[in-house]
């Protein structure tokens, strides 16, 4: 890098300190550097949109491994969520923290299933709001070695609980590091990974939910016929082999350059970005260094005052970024909105529906494949069909088959092949939120936000999510337990009445933002551009950079 490079990213936020006799050389030379720096971030940003995929895909190796990394940690977190789930119809669970029932069974009551689904959301809620705060202060990589520490400790509450009191305590003690798992992979993603890559690397986050759902689905199939304390507590203790190997491989990530920016350590920047890119690249660093300075600043100036720590949070809720704050927020609620307390954790609706369990946890297996398999199917459409497209039209499809499960309900009392139609019907729910709005929301989110308002607008988003997450699990083991309002497939009808709304206010707020880099988002949201006309909106030459 040239000196005079050097000059640029080091200038940009220092004020200057000078005599009146001088200040006019200090202010033209500062000028000088702003339009350095200005046409270096023309030249980045034309880069971004010329790259094509490929291109980008050999540039920025680097940068995808560690996305891939980071984004890992996701996987606990969906382990955990179909687990406990899961365990609701779990033969020797229930035997150890259900009650004996008059049919002679052990069920988990109603209030104990609430109260466990729950208590990883409690957890969650904390751990994403102390996130915004702890990785804007201490980076990406920092917060997930302490993270994975502290999970490792948590994991004991659970693995020794001798009642259900305790599972729950340890359960929220759980979800802190989870809900800071949570959000890392899609702010981390968005922020090492160029334009044509990050919607394929935020969309991967769903597939780590997907792999930890396959491996907790496959573990409890292998367990299902386990009629001793083994049953559950191997599925707990299995969540100590992820945190080592993780550990070591975030220790050698590096920090992101967005970050490094955000921070004033402009050097430590251009370094980031050489790690992060092919060798070939490298004398480019500075122009990628000069797009997110510029951005900064562009955004910085909107701010009537430098937000940090809780301030940061009020600024999610003003101006321009209170919109974009909406659309994060319930594009992320949306996916439990859609119904995903009935569908993607079928194993006790399959049970309470007929089938043995046996059965049960085949079908639970399938489930999770077809997640996975569905999310890898969402990159051949992402930049394809457009952000907006793929999730207001898979947000229709998740709304009828709601509506088409709910219907049965009736004649599934009396017609086991009914049952099967309305687990088939489960399956492609579930093949369809793989396949649209389960990764897409964490594209979307990763892409809506201001860069310096990234991870606050992500934990606010995502605890959205947490908090009608938390609401669900209280209300479906009511609605569908055979021991409380026993609605079985007539639940559907519950999860149709909230997905049907979201469905309206996707299709008039939701906007696309393909092929836009944040600094035109920018742009378009100050310029409150319709939801509806954001993917084609053309921008004036003064809007440009």
């Amino acid at each position: 890098m040239t000196s005079e490079h050097k000059l640029q990213v080091d200038h940009i936020d220092k004020p200057e300190v000078v005599h009146d006799d001088v200040q006019s050389d200090a202010s033209s030379i500062k000028d000088d550097v702003a339009k350095v720096i200005l046409q270096d971030a023309k030249d980045a940003s034309k880069d971004e949109h010329e790259t094509s995929f490929r291109e980008a895909l050999k540039l920025h190796k680097k940068a995808v491994f560690w996305a891939v990394v980071m984004s890992l940690t996701i996987v606990m977190e969906g382990y955990d969520n179909i687990l406990m789930s899961s365990f609701f119809g779990y033969p020797s669970f229930q035997q150890k923290y259900g009650e004996l029932t008059a049919e002679g069974t052990y069920e988990l009551a109603g209030r104990w299933q609430s109260a466990l689904g729950a208590a990883s959301s409690c957890g969650l809620i904390i751990g994403n709001f102390m996130n915004g705060y702890l990785t804007e202060k201490f980076g990406h990589r920092m917060v997930i070695l302490v993270s994975l520490v502290v999970m490792s400790a948590f994991i004991f509450i659970t693995f020794f609980a001798k009642n259900v009191e305790t599972l729950v305590i340890g359960q929220v003690f759980c979800g802190i590091p989870w809900g800071v798992f949570s959000t890392m992979g899609p702010s981390y993603s968005s922020e090492v990974l160029p334009l044509h890559l990050r919607g394929y690397l935020t969309a991967y986050v769903n597939c780590c939910w997907a792999m930890g759902q396959f491996v907790a689905a496959g573990v409890l199939r292998g367990l299902v016929s386990n009629t001793s304390e083994w049953g559950y507590r191997i599925p707990f203790a299995i969540q100590w082999a992820w945190p080592v190997p993780l550990f070591l491989l975030t220790l050698f990530a590096p920090d992101s350059p967005w970050w490094l920016v955000r921070k004033g350590r402009h050097e430590d920047a251009i370094k980031s970005v050489k790690r992060l890119t092919d060798g070939s690249t490298h004398f480019k660093a500075h122009q990628q260094v000069a797009l997110m300075i510029h951005t900064n600043e562009m955004e910085r100036e909107k701010e009537k005052a430098e937000n940090k720590g809780v301030r940061s949070y009020l600024e999610c809720f003003r101006g321009p970024n209170l919109r974009r704050t909406e659309i994060s927020s319930i594009v992320f609620a949306g996916q439990t909105l859609s119904g995903t307390a009935i569908a993607y954790s079928p194993s006790y609706f399959f049970r309470q529906a007929g089938l043995n369990p046996s059965d049960t946890y085949k079908l639970n297996l399938g489930v999770t494949a077809i997640a996975f398999t569905g999310t890898v199917c969402s990159w051949f459409l992402i930049n394809r069909l457009g952000r907006r497209t793929i999730y207001v039209g898979g947000y229709a499809v998740l709304t009828l088959i709601l509506l088409l499960i709910g219907i049965l309900a009736a004649p599934a009392e009396s017609n086991s092949n009914v049952k099967w139609g309305q687990s088939a019907l489960c399956l492609i729910w579930v093949a369809t939120y793989a396949l649209t709005i389960g990764p897409l929301a964490f594209t979307i989110t990763s892409e809506m936000s201001a860069t310096r308002l990234r991870i606050q607008t992500i934990s606010i988003a995502r605890n959205t999510y947490n908090l009608v997450q938390l609401i669900s699990h209280i209300v479906e083991p009511y609605l569908i337990n055979p021991t409380e309002a026993n609605l079985k497939g007539k639940t559907a009808l519950v999860w149709f009445g909230t997905a049907f709304p979201t469905l309206v206010w996707s299709y008039f707020r939701l906007p696309e933002t393909k092929g836009r880099t944040y600094d035109e988002l920018d742009v378009l949201f100050e310029k409150r551009v319709s939801a509806r006309k954001f993917g084609g909106y053309e921008l004036d030459k003064e809007d440009e950079i």
